[in-house]
């Protein structure tokens, strides 16, 4: 058994962080982290009573390091770089569920704060396996990708060299209410959001960045919008191709090896990859107009679930050992 430590356990994705390790069976968990102490994880999260145990300590990097070899980072971007830098330092892997380890570094520092951590930032290896793998198994610093990046980005990899780059690409996004946080705010209000869509920072999210960097696209218009459900996330994409294609030859093909990518033959929709890893993807195209949809959890694929995939590459076992494959989600 490996053990491993979990920061930030009071928010969405380290409850589901909680929920897959603590039936994992290679990972133990020996440390539960937040801002301040607390007897029981059950005081946070009354759903794991009488299911999952164990006291919540202050976060230390420190104490982290005599208990555990890998720790999970489920913190607020600034927030998780201070304790990567230490917790790295003192010899203990790392996957960052932030934004911290993401981005380049004048990327990075334009578009959320400055970084104290720039030695490691130049180490870290972002963590989509589907693109960067055989790196993700040799890291000691994963940068966990975002929700957005990740359904944005596994739809539109497999077309890059048959886009026609004179056009731009069109991104309309759409996420459950839990992709903003546990903290409630006016946008994310139940009366607000309760039977209502609209889009929030539409071209200037801070996602932006990430896509264009990760797929080497500048002409990227990024919209992400709100719906009024839980989890669950759903991108479509539009761009122009070079000349006419199957698109789901090319999908199943690109993806033939992987183990969490699932192509559709008819549109995806939310519920089914909800409670698992599953990236779902289904395209359809027109003459040179291609339109791409893919399906996500975010809270899973787009957080807790995928980091767990990274820690098992990291530590040598199997991609999916101990991943939620069938979605318990109603």
């Amino acid at each position: 058994m490996i053990d491993v430590a979990i920061v930030g356990v009071s928010g969405f994705t380290g409850l589901e962080l909680i929920k897959i390790l603590s039936s994992h069976p290679e990972f133990n968990i020996t440390y539960l982290g937040a801002s301040e102490d607390y007897e029981s994880i059950s005081d946070i999260h009354p759903s794991l009573k009488g299911v999952f145990s164990g006291n919540v300590k202050k976060a230390d990097s420190k104490d982290i390091s005599k208990v555990a070899i890998l720790t999970f980072l489920a913190l607020p971007h600034k927030a998780s770089m201070g304790f990567a830098k230490e917790l790295l330092e003192l010899g203990v892997k790392v996957v960052d569920l932030s934004a911290d380890y993401r981005l380049k570094l004048e990327t990075y520092e334009k578009y959320y704060c400055p970084h104290i951590d720039k030695e490691h930032l130049n180490q870290s290896v972002y963590g989509l396996p589907e693109m960067f793998k055989e790196d993700i198994k040799k890291a000691s610093l994963v940068a966990n990708p975002g929700c957005y990046p990740t359904a944005t980005i596994l739809g539109l990899l497999p077309f890059l060299n048959l886009r026609d780059e004179r056009f731009p690409v069109m991104i309309d996004a759409k996420s459950g209410v839990s992709g903003a946080g546990k903290k409630c705010s006016e946008t994310t209000h139940y009366a607000k959001i309760n039977e209502n869509c609209f889009s929030y920072a539409p071209l200037t999210h801070r996602h932006t960045p990430e896509i264009k960097e990760k797929l080497g696209i500048e002409d990227i218009a990024f919209v992400p919008h709100l719906l009024p459900i839980t989890r669950g996330m759903l991108v479509d994409s539009y761009l122009l191709l070079k000349e006419e294609i199957d698109p789901l030859a090319v999908l199943k093909e690109y993806y033939k090896d992987e183990k969490f990518v699932r192509i559709y033959e008819k549109p995806v929709d939310i519920k089914s990859s909800s409670g698992t890893n599953f990236c779902d993807i289904f395209a359809i195209s027109e003459g040179k107009k291609l339109f791409i949809s893919v399906s996500i959890d975010n809270l899973l694929r787009g957080a807790s679930s995928q980091a767990v995939v990274n820690a098992n590459l990291m530590c040598g076992f199997s991609e999916d050992l101990g991943i939620p494959k069938l979605s318990y989600i109603p």
